[in-house]
């Protein structure tokens, strides 16, 4: 028992066990999303085109986190944008704009005089420096995706799958895609400010696919997703404090075995 209580006595790492499955049942949210409508790329494309925005808020001395907000904004209204007017498919348009944001990012930091710690850990993450705020703001934004999903499920599940019979019956699809590309957005500003890029990504897609092979419905999807990607956050946490391994990258391990096992032990059609 003492295996599992000793690391509890470090306020570091119970505020680290915390924001892993806060951001395990954030993730979740959206997750299932992302794997059903085949926009795995988009969570790395993500975590890369809010760059320009964290740097710019650097240059300017502001809040990095209302940066990186703004630049999902646009990025994911950017996507539905190209998408909609040039015919391509959604993950030339995730492309096109990721890159180019990027991009933006990087001529934006040659400008700047020093690259700092705060930005550096911004990008990287590191679960075992969240603070009691990081907790908070995690859990409000938790509330409120996981309320605006709910609202709006049948009708982004219609327009989803079936965009003709939707637009039939008067609903708002584009809204609707560009609603659901700005909530990926706003989970992954989140996530990779107190998990990291790699981390935030295998939560977001990896979780959630194992949890596809196994769920039949959106809602068990969800529910499966944020347990798994729970039991791996735990579990990798655990293991990083004992073996004293990196914890982003050690939960994005354990992550990978549990699909691997799902894929073993998936449920046939």
């Amino acid at each position: 028992m003492h295996l599992l209580t000793d690391p509890l006595q470090f306020d570091f790492f119970t505020r680290a066990l915390l924001a892993v499955i806060l951001v395990s049942v954030l993730c979740a949210l959206v997750g299932a999303w992302v794997v059903l409508r085949g926009l795995s790329y988009i969570g790395d494309a993500m975590s890369h085109a809010v760059f320009p925005g964290i740097v710019g808020a650097f240059l300017m001395k502001g809040n990095l986190l209302v940066g990186a907000l703004i630049a999902a904004v646009l990025t994911a209204l950017g996507i539905g944008a190209i998408g909609r007017r040039s015919g391509l498919k959604q993950d030339s348009a995730i492309g096109i704009v990721f890159v180019g944001m990027f991009a933006l990012g990087i001529v934006m930091l040659s400008r700047a005089p020093t690259f700092t710690t705060d930005l550096s850990n911004f990008l990287i993450g590191n679960p075992l420096g969240v603070t009691p705020t990081d907790l908070w703001g995690a859990l409000a934004v938790t509330v409120v995706v996981g309320g605006i999903l709910t609202a709006v499920q049948k009708e982004l599940l219609l327009a989803s799958f079936d965009p003709t019979e939707a637009r039939a019956v008067g609903l708002p699809v584009r809204r609707l895609e560009s609603l659901l590309l700005i909530l990926i957005g706003l989970v992954v500003v989140l996530t990779v400010q107190l998990v990291g890029t790699t981390l935030s990504v295998s939560l977001l897609i990896t979780s959630s696919a194992a949890a596809r092979l196994q769920a039949r419905s959106l809602k068990k999807m969800m529910l499966l997703a944020a347990l798994l990607g729970t039991v791996g956050g735990v579990t990798g946490l655990y293991l990083s404090y004992y073996q004293d391994t990196a914890p982003g990258a050690t939960i994005v391990l354990v992550n990978t075995a549990i699909f691997l096992a799902a894929l073993a032990f998936r449920r046939r059609e």
